[in-house]
């Protein structure tokens, strides 16, 4: 909610100074109509202290995206969230092959171990464990499996990990595929990690996965040997499973440690947090950044949303649609601060000066009405009108 408001609150100030334009001509006519005078006090305190609220809002509308054009931050690397889930089925050789004509900078994954101890990719686990993601329900009819020890690498491998992504079509983006891709689609297996680990390899690209295990210090001691065995630079692996991290540090002294939250992370004096975009503000981004700490904001699938996180500074997001994101220049808007506040100023002054003269026109077009005699004229209503008025009187008189 918060960084909604950050994304659009110039704006919506901007909108709300020109609604109130619009209806201060039926505020003036309520004030002239009302009969009693704390009615008329009651609507002049009301729409005086409504206009000075938005007027004077802007100086509170905090926005990382009100900055100058030189002072914005390199635009986020992007990471694949399981690959390019909105061009392939997430979490198999051809989502992380999409995802590489994205550009991204890190392929994201979950990692469980089979039976046999070979590290595999999937994302649901226990009870939800192959069920939405494969076509276990007619290999395996009549068996429920809710752990990845269940079943032997074999096994695992005879399940199509793609028929899915083309029956539910989970981003509405099955019709942009052509006929040889919805083909590979359909005939997706599911994955080693070791896999995954000669792909980004091969592509000089980053590996950050969650380890979803009933048997968390044996299934890090196989996780790590994996990599170890793959010959894959340590550098490209961003180990962010929490327990065993000291087993981690021990024995594979090159992994980037990446850490959950910000407590974690200042405890082990590390550099790369991992975070839902929603945990930081702007400007604790900002300060994470000032201190060359590497953040990285989950799961990040609006330009709006990308814009503001480029505009304070984020270093990468996860992002599902990297194919939407990649091609972005700049954030959707930018505006300095200085130039904010010309617009803000003109904007209040030229309200003002309408609503001046739509309430100068009204009181004219009431002190009109008096004159043809359609009400009798009062002095307080129209001073000018009805000293001529009462001249015409005497002259008749006369």
């Amino acid at each position: 909610m918060l960084s909604s408001l950050q994304a659009i609150g110039p704006f919506l100030q901007f909108g709300a100074v020109g609604a109130l334009t619009l209806l201060s001509p039926f505020v003036f006519r309520a004030l002239d109509t009302a009969k009693k005078q704390c009615s008329k006090f009651l609507i002049t305190v009301v729409f005086i202290a409504v206009s000075a609220f938005i007027f004077l809002c802007p100086p509170f509308i905090k926005s990382p995206c009100l900055i100058e054009k030189y002072a914005l931050p390199p635009k986020p690397k992007l990471i694949g969230h399981r690959g390019a889930p909105t061009l392939a089925p997430e979490n198999t050789m051809m989502s992380f092959n999409r995802s590489i004509a994205c550009g991204v900078a890190v392929f994201e994954t979950d990692v469980q171990l089979s039976k046999d101890r070979v590290p595999f990719l999937m994302h649901d686990h226990e009870s939800e464990f192959l069920r939405r993601t494969t076509d276990v329900k007619e290999k395996f009819p009549g068996k429920y499996f809710n752990h990845s020890s269940n079943l032997t690498w074999a096994e695992l491998q005879r399940l199509n990990a793609g028929e899915w992504f083309l029956k539910t079509d989970p981003f509405r983006s099955v019709s942009e595929l052509s006929k040889e891709e919805m083909e590979t689609a359909r005939n997706q297996s599911i994955p080693s990690l070791r896999q995954l680990l000669n792909l980004a390899k091969q592509h000089n690209i980053s590996v950050l996965f969650d380890l979803y295990s009933p048997d968390i210090e044996n299934d890090t001691e196989d996780t790590v040997n994996t990599i170890l065995s793959s010959d894959i630079d340590p550098r490209l692996v961003l180990w962010l499973p929490p327990g065993k991290r000291e087993y981690v540090k021990k024995n594979a002294p090159g992994f980037i440690q990446v850490y959950k939250d910000t407590d974690m992370l200042m405890e082990n004096n590390g550099s790369y947090l991992n975070v839902k975009y929603s945990k930081l503000k702007m400007e604790e981004i900002r300060n994470l950044r000032a201190k060359d700490i590497t953040v990285n904001l989950w799961v990040v699938n609006e330009r709006w949303l990308f814009s503001l996180l480029w505009c304070a500074g984020a270093s990468s997001v996860t992002t599902n649609f990297c194919d939407l994101l990649k091609d972005m220049d700049e954030p959707d808007w930018l505006i300095g601060l200085e130039r904010y506040r010309t617009i803000w100023i003109i904007v209040d002054v030229a309200s003002v000066l309408i609503m001046t003269g739509l309430y100068v026109f009204q009181w004219r077009k009431q002190c009109v009405c008096h004159k043809e005699g359609m009400e009798p004229l009062e002095e307080k209503e129209c001073p000018g009108e009805w000293l001529i008025h009462k001249e015409a009187e005497y002259v008749n008189l006369g």
